[in-house]
């Protein structure tokens, strides 16, 4: 009854928006929870008249970065509605609209850091897709088993990793190891990087001033430890995961601990999955009297100036950011919202135990400087992942690498950024 209800006041309130009247043909382009998007348009096609159709992108973020170069580029007039995540809204902001005067609720229902990282030059282009932030993960089995905490620090995690992996091998398990994260040349990379070098005081690649910091000795230690875990705790192919390949060995009972996006927790307590029920979640480690610095990932909803539909593409997106499918989405598929009453909802923590843990990451988390780096980013974190790949795969060292971007970041500063 109430799933009915409340389905019932969200179909009253996109109709009491929406001309059902003027009905369009509306494309919406997405990747990640796609059918999960097919089962909430239809609510929204129900309501308003109006028929959505689904792109579906490429799991790459490269690929989907190309695609929308491509589209933007031509002026493309077929898609109305588009996925994006912050960091990407700057190099597109001349080809979308300002959503600030037609947000309606949604701008005070959600986090002011959230509202921030979707506005550029005091044009709001996105209203919120979803909050993201990473977890460590940690059999909870195997802690209790030998008598371990929950690693606070990076020497506690690389250990206590050590310890047991070494102890499961000897009792038969060959597979094991002790720690799994994204060690692939990409953006989530970028992200695992920062969260060890900023744990460590390392900076942030560029500050908000536009200084270039990322070339100092701390940065430089925290990626000499992490190169030191490929190939004793962390399996020689981690140089060339992502989030579905370090999921995978988890999940497949190899792992002790695993750097993740939230996503993975309800995948994780899946009925096939050979860790439901043995693990737990933990704020990611950091140096010692330092705290920790996941990185917060931002997603949004953005409407291209180029639609021919701008008026049914905002009722849209306004749907979609709503408080009801943000709830649908942490339900079903374990993605943080961006409404912070969401994060201790009964149901949404009952389904998913790690929410009210998140709720600090939102305005505690440190963002990526995407901001600050503006059109040059994309390039600037090629420049940054790459070193760092290079690094974990003993391709110099990183202190080696590190001053090798410091001369690249310079060289395309040029007299600014």
């Amino acid at each position: 009854m109430k799933s009915f209800v409340r389905t019932l006041c969200l179909s009253a309130a996109i109709a009491f928006v929406a001309n059902v009247a003027s009905a369009a043909e509306l494309t919406f382009a997405t990747g990640y929870g796609f059918d999960f998007f097919a089962a909430e348009i239809a609510k929204f096609e129900k309501a308003t008249g109006n028929k959505v159709t689904l792109i579906h992108l490429p799991a790459a973020p490269s690929a989907v970065l190309s695609q929308y170069r491509l589209w933007f580029a031509a002026g493309d007039k077929s898609v109305d509605v588009l996925a994006m995540k912050d960091i990407w809204l700057s190099a597109f902001a001349d080809h979308l609209v300002d959503l600030k005067g037609v947000a309606g609720d949604v701008i005070g229902e959600t986090f002011p850091s959230i509202i921030q990282s979707l506005t550029v030059d005091g044009r709001l282009l996105a209203l919120p897709r979803y909050s993201d932030g990473p977890l460590l993960f940690y059999r909870k089995d195997l802690l209790e088993k030998y008598g371990k905490a929950p690693p606070k620090t990076w020497d506690e995690l690389t250990a206590t990793a050590k310890e047991i992996q070494d102890k499961e091998r000897a009792a038969g398990n060959p597979d094991m190891w002790g720690f799994v994260f994204q060690g692939k040349g990409n953006d989530t990379l970028t992200c695992n990087a920062l969260e060890w070098i900023r744990s460590s005081r390392g900076g942030n690649i560029v500050e908000q001033d536009g200084t270039i910091s990322i070339n100092n000795e701390k940065a430089v230690a925290a990626l000499e430890r992490a190169k030191g875990w490929v190939g004793t705790i962390s399996p020689p192919g981690v140089v060339s995961y992502g989030e579905e390949e370090s999921r995978g060995v988890w999940q497949s009972g190899n792992a002790v601990f695993m750097r993740q996006w939230t996503y993975a927790y309800p995948l994780s307590n899946a009925d096939d999955s050979a860790v439901e029920g043995k693990f737990d979640v933990a704020p990611l480690p950091a140096d010692t009297g330092e705290l920790s610095a996941p990185t917060l990932g931002i997603a949004g909803y953005v409407v291209s100036k180029y639609s021919e539909h701008q008026k049914e593409a905002i009722e849209l997106v306004t749907f979609l950011a709503s408080k009801e499918v943000q709830k649908d989405a942490a339900l079903q598929l374990g993605d943080m919202p961006a409404i912070p009453s969401l994060f201790d909802d009964p149901d949404v923590v009952a389904a998913q135990p790690f929410m009210p843990m998140m709720k600090g990451v939102i305005d505690g988390g440190a963002k990526l400087p995407s901001a600050v780096l503006k059109t040059k980013w994309n390039e600037a974190n090629t420049y940054f992942y790459t070193a760092v790949n290079d690094t974990l795969s003993g391709k110099g060292t990183a202190a080696e690498n590190l001053e090798e971007l410091e001369a690249k970041l310079t060289d395309l500063k040029g007299s600014g950024w």
